[in-house]
């Protein structure tokens, strides 16, 4: 059985909708980082980076969130969250590096410096510039959805996984002006009414 370590309120949310998805068994070992529990010499063997997620799967240990829900759902969910062909599988890595580089850093900085963090410890100046660097990003997400459903193969995927969890985690859109782009909300939309995604909060 797959074993993930991790909480529901962390980058782990992207691994525990794609297990849910999918069906597949697994141990969710609640591991909360924030309170030290990632650091310890124990947790320290499977994962040197000392955060969360990482996943077991028997022998073989993963850890960085998008690539645990590509590596699941590759694993488990061929024709359905993992697309058939090369070009799309091709496509799936790219929305997951465009999100983890153009998008989740910002993002990240906002969440710390103007809701997270208590007031002696935030910089406005990094949530001021994520607020004017998103909307580019944005835009190029938006442009991508125009006149399709999904990012990928016009179906749900882990492509949609990885990608709206940047921006679904703690209600961070809400902050973010994104009912500017008419199409990532209504993709936001779509995608946060799924079975899977609504039984998250029960996982925490």
């Amino acid at each position: 059985m797959l074993t993930l370590y991790g909480q529901y309120m962390s980058r782990a949310q992207r691994c525990l909708w794609t297990l849910e998805e999918l069906g597949v068994p697994y141990q969710h070992v609640k591991t909360n980082q924030t309170l030290g529990e990632s650091r310890t010499p124990e947790f320290l063997k499977i994962n040197p980076n000392g955060h969360v997620p990482v996943l077991k799967d028997g022998d073989f240990i993963l850890w960085e969130s998008m690539a645990i829900a590509m590596y699941v759902a590759r694993k488990f969910g061929q024709g359905s969250l993992w697309p058939a062909s090369v070009e799309d599988e091709g496509h799936v890595m790219q929305w997951a590096l465009w999100a983890a580089t153009e998008v989740e850093p910002f993002v990240v900085n906002y969440l710390r410096h103007a809701v997270l963090y208590p007031p002696e410890k935030r910089r406005p100046e990094l949530a001021e510039e994520a607020v004017k660097v998103l909307p580019a990003p944005l835009k190029v997400l938006d442009d991508a959805l125009a006149g399709r459903e999904y990012l990928v193969g016009n179906r749900f995927g882990v492509a949609d996984i990885n990608v709206s969890t940047v921006l679904l985690l703690a209600d961070v859109y809400k902050h973010l002006n994104v009912d500017r782009f008419g199409n990532v909300m209504a993709w936001l939309e779509r995608v946060a009414a799924r079975p899977a995604w609504q039984k998250l909060p029960s996982l925490k």
